[in-house]
């Protein structure tokens, strides 16, 4: 993927809206792309400490999918490991920017980097294990490199 086929972000407002969108349900479903993903999950990890990320994104999220017509289900919808992958990269990431950047800023550059890419799971994942039901379901440790590495 090039980097003009990445939607970066003008400011802060246009991220807060995303994780204010995800949370009341109300965000429209044409917004909830892989940028608004990250976008709301940095959001949540740096505004919102009464959120216990790991535990709570999933209930968030797949709320989230039914309350705009989606699915969560063996195929389609909420996908548990795919997420604990995406929490901690922005974790990592959040880690080595710190937290005084600029929201949109902060975002942006994990959007550009190798942590915000579409196939970082397949970095960690075999197609096969992630792409399962178990994976969907359930977290799973990766089979080809240690999630440390993120």
């Amino acid at each position: 993927m090039s980097e003009d086929s990445i939607r970066l972000f003008e400011d802060d407002a246009a991220i807060i809206a995303i994780g204010e969108g995800l949370l009341a349900r109300t965000l429209p479903r044409a917004y909830w792309t892989h940028e608004a993903h990250l976008a709301a999950c940095t959001w949540l990890v740096r505004n919102q400490p009464d959120i216990a990320i790991e535990r709570e994104l999933s209930a968030i999220i797949s709320a989230y999918n039914e309350a705009v017509g989606g699915v969560n289900d063996d195929t389609q919808g909420y996908h548990e490991t795919i997420t604990q992958v995406y929490i901690a990269g922005v974790k990592a990431h959040l880690a080595e920017v710190g937290m005084d950047l600029p929201l949109h800023e902060a975002v942006n550059a994990l959007l550009l980097s190798s942590r915000g890419r579409r196939d970082l799971p397949l970095r960690f994942y075999s197609k096969e294990r992630l792409f399962s039901v178990h994976a969907r379901r359930g977290f799973i440790e990766p089979d080809r490199a240690s999630l440390d590495l993120i």
